[in-house]
């Protein structure tokens, strides 16, 4: 099972847990801990409540010339300094980077080496808003973000793969603003966000996974439509539309990440609920004509998005929830390789 051009994602199925983006720690070893405890799937975290530098769109413009990080993840840009821009700077040492840093110098010590590892960065369109709402023309905002975009995550790769020699990495790009991209105002069209993403993916080196995650409900054949080797994305109801794409998708080797777990409101203590929930989904999908024993080989479990504004404890609950869900998917994935004698 593999898609052209990249790894086979052998390593990254059958329900396994990952986190998505952002963790609530102050404290970047013990992020790290737990990044690589609480998780089936070890995931580097971004630690924005530690440092506003760390993050999502401040790690990006991070080495832009003429951009400025304010407090609380503020940042402000000089245009003039920014237009034309040629030369982009990834400077893994600063604080920017500090979770990234501290995350593989534990994974070295504890043995992570050959294990898969997954990790996360802002995608083009969802960093050219920003830039284009900081005050630059549209044709310069995403310029600048694919291209930054596209240096970061080569750079980023590199370090971990230094780091981690043998393990195979999985990359998500985080696109956030993807849920917009139909509404009218939106500064660019649905084609051209799909270049922007599909050029971004396109810098990650051959030998690592790459994807895309949303944390909210957007349009699934946008998403496939950049060439994602997997999507991340919410358990909704909305998904059954999509039944027909989705079952291509891992016909031709693609992965799911369901976020089974919400980010907001009160969580019960036990993960039936939510299991149920993506249950549902799965029936209607088979319903439709996805097949139901690739489903479940070729999915992994998250939480919806990110954890950082919530407690330790409460990001321990959601991770630990989440991977209960996936043993569920686990079971099933194991029972249907046993019934057909793979």
């Amino acid at each position: 099972m593999s898609v052209p051009g990249r790894p086979a994602v052998e390593r990254f199925t059958n329900g396994q847990s990952i986190g998505i983006g952002s963790l609530p720690h102050l404290n970047a070893d013990a992020a790290a801990a737990f990044s690589i405890g609480e998780f089936d799937i070890a995931t580097i975290p971004t630690l924005p409540m530690r440092s506003p530098a760390e993050g999502m769109i401040a790690q990006a413009i991070a080495g832009l010339p003429g951009v400025s990080l304010g407090q609380y993840g503020s940042f402000a840009v000089d245009p003039v300094r920014l237009t034309g821009v040629t030369s982009i700077e990834t400077d893994l040492t600063t604080d920017a980077f500090a979770g990234l840093r501290i995350f593989l110098d534990l994974a070295r010590n504890v043995g992570v080496d050959g294990l898969p590892v997954k990790w996360q960065f802002v995608g083009p369109v969802t960093l050219g808003v920003a830039l284009q709402r900081a005050g630059l023309r549209d044709t310069e905002a995403f310029t600048i973000a694919v291209d930054a975009v596209r240096h970061h995550v080569a750079q980023i790769s590199a370090a971990v793969s230094n780091a981690l020699p043998s393990s195979v990495q999985l990359l998500l790009l985080d696109e956030p603003w993807l849920v917009q991209l139909t509404t009218p105002d939106f500064p660019v069209p649905p084609d051209m966000a799909v270049d922007l993403i599909s050029t971004g993916m396109a810098a990650v080196p051959a030998d690592v996974a790459v994807g895309l995650h949303c944390c909210g409900s957007c349009d699934v054949a946008t998403m496939l439509e950049t060439g994602p080797q997997v999507i991340s994305l919410p358990v909704s109801a909305d998904l059954i539309d999509y039944a027909g794409y989705l079952g291509r998708f891992i016909k031709s080797g693609g992965v799911i990440v369901w976020g089974v777990l919400p980010t907001v409101g009160p969580l019960p203590a036990k993960p039936d609920r939510y299991w149920q929930q993506l249950s549902e989904v799965w029936c209607a999908l088979v319903e439709r004509g996805v097949d139901a024993s690739e489903l479940r080989r070729q999915s992994l479990v998250s939480p919806e998005c990110g954890l950082a504004q919530h407690q330790v404890s409460t990001a321990r609950r959601v991770s630990r929830l989440a991977r209960e869900v996936g043993r569920k998917v686990n079971a099933q994935a194991i029972s249907t390789k046993l019934a057909f004698g793979a």
